[in-house]
């Protein structure tokens, strides 16, 4: 048995929710996961592969989605591999394949059209997974705002009080 984890990724582009696509080595569109390694949680792993297979950096976490599953061959040995997906989101930057590990190409995609290009049905169950999120009324994931700097009257940074 073999765990891995991936996310989907959402954006709003034009006010439109859009799934972030990658192109596979076998050349089908799908979502980005990858192996667990020993020290990191299946949330941690996603959000690593995330980023190795996209270049996203900017990546708000949200809720776990679901499992998925399948078999296969690799080396005549029969592999049972789950993979945990999660659902996060990008407001900003701009995907680059990881084309060293097979990664060919990064699409965003509206995400009933996500349904119509990903070619794996347990992939595409993740996607409707978001989607029922979203229509339920769950936002997509955003990062906080980044800290203001404390001014003083004159405009100046002001210094933290000392703790």
């Amino acid at each position: 048995m073999e765990r891995s984890a991936g996310g989907v990724v959402l954006r709003r582009i034009d006010g439109v929710p859009h799934v972030l696509t990658i192109k596979d080595p076998y050349g089908n569109w799908g979502l980005p996961k990858g192996h667990v390694e020993d020290d990191e949680s299946t949330r941690e792993a996603a959000l690593r592969e995330v980023r190795e297979e996209t270049g996203l950096r900017a990546l708000a976490s949200g809720p776990e989605l679901g499992t998925i599953d399948w078999h296969f061959r690799l080396g005549g040995r029969l592999i049972h591999k789950y993979c945990v997906f999660f659902l996060f989101g990008s407001a900003s930057g701009q995907p680059v394949p990881q084309v060293d590990e097979g990664i060919s190409a990064c699409r965003w995609v509206p995400m009933d059209e996500a349904l119509e290009v990903i070619p794996y049905e347990n992939a595409r169950e993740v996607v409707r997974e978001a989607m029922r999120l979203l229509e339920a009324g769950e936002e997509i994931p955003r990062l906080p705002p980044p800290p203001r700097e404390l001014t003083d009257a004159a405009g100046d940074r002001a210094r933290p009080p000392d703790a």
